[in-house]
């Protein structure tokens, strides 16, 4: 609050909501003018008028080049809502505040010790400050110390010899317990006042009650190093919900053959589309693994959360969904079984998957699903979404049974599997397959998977988008 010096002037209108650069502006303009009045005053050592008023200016200065690098702190370091949270922190703190304390005044007091008369003399405010009653009178240099924190009393000492001994102005601060119990810290700024012969003949002071600036400056100190961590913490779940899931999927980039040899291969390629909020990892996966006796197996699938939970869960799902695929378990037994382990998981989750197995020697399809959308065929220049067999979500019922189905495909014949996340750029929207579909013409003059993965990357995009997804790409060959 303005102190009674500039009581005529109209207190300045505060910035609009938010607005911290203009408040860094305000703090500046408000230092500059204190600063200015500061310099202007002209005071002298019988003039114990003209100390106050420039004592107080000197307080204002210094806590204006706090607040000024509180401000720039809050400007650099955090992001915008949490700033709008402090401000509201703060217009309550100054509310309750100013209810409390009335005015500046009422935390600001003064005092002067005699050394030739052992008079002092206590302005009303110290006896509030610390609590006194004034019929006690006022304390002397040598009583002080007793309400001061044993661990402070070295400085108050020191504070005290330094203006009496040598001669200098003190500034400080102590912790000091009042007759109430509570504990206040005070900010004394002081200087010696001279006789004639320049020696010191009295000790004048100005003591602030500081306790509420020092306790919000811990608050948000340790507000700080609470974000910190929790940025440092976030940071290191993203790191090794990557590398858990570059360890897991697939590392080939480009188009395989499934098998290397044979007219009717699979030509497969797959992308993974990240969220657009970097700290969104999620469980979704692409699996082409080449199976003991010349079938592939095909995959996708999405698991419910983010972060290193649920890369750790897909990376099970994913390594228990090759291992049975290897030991020769069709997809249909194969999705019971996912949906089994999923729930009596330590970390139970909810998922989707589609899992194909193909036979080149017959150019058969088996597929089963689980809750996911379906296969897209994409024949003759047109496309169309598979009938898929019944299958719920992994893991959200004990004992699910699932179906299988099985196509016959034919040479030049293009399967699309892919996430919900894929063609939806927030959570709020449906999966929408037409536009997928509507790339048939394209997906019809493109030299192979890998350049029809290149066309659905273009088409959905890899930036703003709420959730992750995966696309796969395989043409049956000629």
């Amino acid at each position: 609050m303005p102190s009674h010096l500039f009581a005529d002037r109209p207190a300045p209108q505060p910035p609009e909501r938010g607005t911290v650069d203009a408040l860094i502006t305000q703090t500046r303009r408000l230092r500059g003018g204190v600063d200015a009045v500061r310099r202007d005053s002209e005071v002298t050592e019988d003039d114990p008028q003209g100390r106050w008023q420039r004592a107080l200016c000197d307080l204002a200065v210094h806590h204006l080049d706090d607040l000024g690098s509180h401000l720039g702190q809050l400007k650099d370091g955090l992001p915008q809502d949490a700033v709008e949270a402090f401000e509201d922190d703060l217009a309550d703190y100054e509310a309750d505040h100013a209810q409390r304390s009335g005015s500046l005044l009422s935390r600001v007091g003064s005092a002067e010790w005699n050394l030739l008369t052992d008079e002092v003399n206590w302005s009303d405010e110290l006896y509030q400050i610390l609590g006194r009653p004034p019929q006690n009178g006022p304390m002397s240099l040598d009583e002080l110390p007793s309400m001061v924190f044993a661990e402070d009393q070295a400085l108050l000492t020191s504070l005290v010899t330094d203006c009496l001994v040598d001669g200098r102005p003190i500034d400080g601060e102590f912790r000091m317990v009042r007759a109430d119990g509570r504990v206040r810290t005070v900010h004394m700024m002081g200087e010696p006042v001279l006789d004639a012969d320049g020696s010191t003949a009295s000790m004048w002071a100005v003591l602030r009650d500081v306790s509420e600036l020092r306790r919000s400056q811990r608050a948000v100190r340790e507000s700080r190093d609470s974000l910190q961590r929790r940025q440092h913490f976030a940071q290191t779940e993203r790191r090794l919900a990557v590398e858990l899931q570059e360890a897991v999927l697939p590392p080939w980039r480009g188009s395989l053959q499934f098998p290397l040899e044979g007219p009717a291969a699979l030509d497969v390629s797959a992308h993974y589309l990240p969220s657009s909020n970097s700290a969104l990892i999620g469980g979704d996966w692409y699996d082409a693994l080449q199976l003991p006796g010349g079938e592939s197996l095909l995959s996708v699938g999405d698991l419910t959360g983010h972060g290193v939970t649920a890369t750790s869960t897909m990376a099970m799902l994913l390594g228990a969904l090759r291992g049975m695929a290897v030991a020769g378990i069709r997809p249909g037994p194969l999705m019971t079984h996912l949906n089994h382990l999923l729930e009596t998981s330590v970390q139970p989750a909810l998922g989707s998957a589609v899992c194909c197995r193909y036979d080149p020697a017959s150019r058969t399809l088996s597929w089963a699903q689980a809750g996911h959308p379906a296969p897209l065929l994409f024949r003759n220049g047109t496309g169309r979404a598979l009938t898929p067999p019944d299958g719920v979500l992994l893991g959200a019922t004990s004992g699910a049974a699932y179906e299988q189905a099985e196509l016959k495909l034919l040479p030049g014949d293009l399967l699309v599997l892919h996430t919900d996340g894929l063609t939806r750029t927030s959570a709020a929207e449906e999966c929408d397959t037409d536009r997928l579909l509507a790339l048939a013409p394209r997906f019809a003059e493109a030299r192979d998977a890998h350049e029809c993965v290149r066309m659905v990357v273009e088409e959905f995009g890899e930036d703003n988008r709420e959730d992750d997804g995966c696309v796969m790409v395989a043409r049956i060959g000629a």
